[in-house]
């Protein structure tokens, strides 16, 4: 595992040991960034399920200006901060270690907003409508805000959530990407 493209590119990149995190595969993580980038001039990210940080350390490589990482699994956090430090940009990283829903009150409290959400659950436990929804009602989420949703088959995500239009869905094998974008109250009437 690496980093695909931008300032880190080519810097290796840890995987959570055992079998409770599936890291993204570079194929799919240089697709993901094709479709969404593939480089930003600032902005913040949020993953809520960060597993490796493989996906917000690209964000950041590419040009994100700073990005929230969340995993509640101790052996995560510790590969996040393992693989953060090969970056040798500490500063644009925030790492919490902790539940998703909890630490999304956390940051609506602090008023945080983002602009790339990525949505990487355990397939056995994805709840992405829901997990989009609640950061919607926090004020978590710029107009325009890209949520990147990477799940199996089962998600079965529709192609309609209030207030967000799907962007696109693609398939890389078992893996599936499915991107929404938060629209401005007069898109969506």
């Amino acid at each position: 595992m690496r980093i695909v493209a931008g300032d880190f590119g080519g810097r290796r990149l840890k995987a959570v040991p055992g079998m409770q995190t599936r890291p993204t595969t570079d194929k799919i993580k240089e697709a993901l960034f094709n479709i969404i980038g593939p480089y930003f001039d600032g902005g913040r990210s949020l993953d809520l399920f960060a597993g490796s940080g493989g996906l917000s350390i690209e964000a950041v490589s590419r040009g994100v200006a700073h990005a929230v990482l969340i995993d509640r699994q101790y052996q995560a956090i510790k590969t996040i901060k393992d693989n953060v430090a090969v970056t040798k940009a500490p500063e644009r990283f925030e790492i919490i270690k902790g539940d998703a829903k909890r630490v999304l009150d956390q940051l609506a409290f602090k008023n945080e907003q983002f602009d790339w959400v990525f949505l990487d659950p355990p397939y056995a436990k994805q709840q992405i409508v829901k997990d989009i929804l609640k950061c919607d009602s926090l004020g978590l989420l710029t107009v325009g805000c890209h949520i990147i949703c990477e799940t199996d088959a089962n998600a079965d995500l529709p192609d309609e959530i209030p207030g967000f239009k799907l962007i696109r869905r693609q398939n890389y094998g078992i893996t599936y990407l499915t991107i929404y974008q938060k629209m401005t109250a007069e898109a969506e009437a």
